[in-house]
């Protein structure tokens, strides 16, 4: 049971048996929830004409009578109200109730309430609050996601705010999956312990009605970790085809914006890619960039092969095999074009930004030791012109996660170094890093080099070579799936909430991190599921990073904890 599915079922489930013409009303979340997993054309083939916002639809006055209207909604309070009078003065024939997850039995009766005319012919909970951008991969798709950086008396009102999101969130995904786990999490994080004790609350006393399946197999695993155990992953290049797409240029609910490159065609500025809705991409999504190019190589003589058989049009059936096969020839043009524009772009990216240069240092940083060597090439590459800001920074951050206890002195130099480079970063910015995810404040093994097992695995990563310099990073989260597999994920590093242990290996995992997942990690959990080892992981995060955004949230911690005379 994949996440994709999950939702595109409860989707199908609202809108078939709804007979008629259908408007479709989302919110500013629910929008994404639907976006990802449900085309236009597959909601036009379900009768729905219209897609509205719950907001944009309030300001209309215009009857519409023949339509009935589907609401798809978070349970908000804010959403309450604008139904409230909607339902007032009801604009549509039918209305049909739908929310993303548990209604308070307050709000249900603002809405019975305010149902004077009669017209809602059903309310109904379907659990889909998550944006499903992969079969095994989930976002909530949080604004204020650098929340989990602060300490819960800089703004406590705003840290509840976000532990209820990530809860909800949790509980909806538990629901769909109709399964009640048992919960564990990072010991060495505030925040993924509150949402552990909070979901758990949730799961085993509050709603435990809800919660209990009556199922015999071995409860699945919720393991809620803290992305400050591997601030490594979000900080590195990227080479493989999804990853890399969103850290050059941006991916938002499978979506790429393309409208800055160029002069491209209208159906070309914003481009989707989505493995479920595109062959290719499903195919190539997680191949380096050397290998893509050559795929998109052959897929550019497939097409010309196919074009060349369209201009050979002689006779009348001719004219209509072509004719028959034009949607399917449009299809593949413009797959075509939107993969061949989106690879270009990065290799000019690559280019402008020395980016090869870059990334080699990067990964010797988060994979090999020799810190005279690495000082001495992070230094080189701060004084390369053509380094980008952004790159140098991180360059100074991935330097001083690895050696903040061996060389105090040089991380000094090169502070100093990136301030007069590269002015525009506030001082103090890696300093903060180091204050929220240094050695002292992670749980894990980040460089593989506190357990012994560890120690030996890298020596013999290092004797058999590596195949790809650009890709020889594992992100931790790799060592922790290895670690459920095997079953030794300890219990002083990840202890249990409650009195709960796990009798046996669990089947499904769903690891949540909080402050956010990348791509690279989504990476991993796919090919990890691909070995059939006998347990689905399933990866979830509070926003899907990428270096920009890591750095954005950082920034944003920094200023507000600055501000706050509370911190110390």
């Amino acid at each position: 049971m994949v996440v994709v599915s999950a939702v595109r079922d409860y989707i199908n489930r609202m809108l078939q048996d709804i007979s008629g013409m259908k408007v479709l009303i989302l919110d500013s979340q629910t929008v994404s929830i639907v976006s990802v997993v449900y085309s236009q054309s597959e909601l036009l083939q379900k009768e729905v004409f219209l897609v509205e916002l719950i907001d944009s639809i309030s300001k209309s006055k215009e009857p519409m009578s023949h339509l009935k209207a589907v609401y798809f909604l978070r349970p908000t309070s804010t959403n309450i109200q604008l139904l409230k009078r909607q339902l007032a003065s009801p604009r549509f024939g039918e209305y049909h109730l739908f929310f993303s997850n548990l209604l308070e039995n307050t709000q249900l009766h603002i809405l019975a309430d305010s149902d004077e005319r009669e017209v809602v012919q059903q309310v109904q909970e379907f659990y889909a609050d998550f944006v499903a951008v992969d079969p095994y991969h989930f976002t909530l798709n949080m604004a204020s996601n650098h929340m989990y950086m602060l300490p819960a008396v800089v703004d406590p009102s705003g840290l509840q705010h976000f532990c209820d999101r990530v809860v909800d969130g949790l509980a909806a995904i538990f629901l769909a999956l109709k399964r009640r786990p048992v919960i564990r999490y990072s010991h060495t994080s505030d925040i993924a312990k509150r949402i552990a004790q909070e979901a758990m609350k949730l799961m085993y006393q509050q709603e435990s009605g809800l919660f209990d399946f009556r199922r015999t197999e071995i409860a699945p695993l919720l393991l809620v970790i803290d992305r400050r155990d591997d601030p490594v992953t979000p900080l590195l290049n990227q080479w493989t085809y999804q990853a890399m797409v969103h850290e050059l240029i941006g991916i938002q609910d499978n979506k790429v914006d393309l409208k800055n490159i160029g002069k491209l065609s209208k159906d070309q500025q914003e481009v989707v890619l989505s493995s479920e809705q595109d062959a290719f991409f499903k195919v190539n999504m997680y191949e380096n960039f050397g290998d893509i190019g050559m795929s998109i190589k052959r897929m550019v003589d497939e097409f010309q092969q196919v074009s060349k058989s369209n201009q050979n049009i002689q006779t009348i059936e001719d004219m209509a095999k072509f004719v028959d096969n034009y949607p399917e020839y449009r299809k593949m043009h413009g797959n075509v074009s939107k993969h061949v524009t989106l690879v270009t772009e990065m290799s000019k990216i690559v280019e402008e930004r020395k980016l090869m240069l870059v990334s080699q240092t990067e990964q010797e940083l988060a994979c090999n030791g020799g810190q005279g060597a690495a000082f001495e090439a992070v230094t080189n590459l701060l004084n390369n012109e053509s380094v980008s800001d952004i790159d140098r920074l991180r360059l100074v951050m991935l330097y001083a996660l690895r050696y903040e206890k061996e060389s105090p002195v040089q991380l000094m130099q090169l502070f100093n170094k990136l301030a007069s480079r590269s002015p525009k970063y506030k001082p103090g910015l890696v300093q903060f890093l180091l204050k929220q995810a240094g050695a002292d404040k992670r749980t894990g093994d980040l460089y593989g080099n506190r357990d012994l097992l560890n120690i030996a695995r890298n020596m013999a990563r290092g004797l058999k070579g590596v195949e790809n310099v650009y890709t020889q990073h594992q992100p931790l989260l790799y060592q922790t799936m290895e670690s459920i597999t095997k079953g030794r994920l300890r219990d002083v590093d990840y202890p249990f909430v409650g009195n709960h242990f796990q009798q046996a290996r669990p089947q499904d995992v769903v690891i949540f991190i909080v402050g956010g997942t990348t791509y690279e990690e989504s990476r991993s959990v796919a090919l990890q599921n691909a070995t059939n080892s006998g347990i689905r992981f399933i990866l979830g995060g509070s926003a899907l990073l990428n270096s920009k955004r890591f750095l954005k949230d950082l920034e944003e911690a920094q200023k507000i904890a600055r501000s706050s005379t509370s911190v110390v």
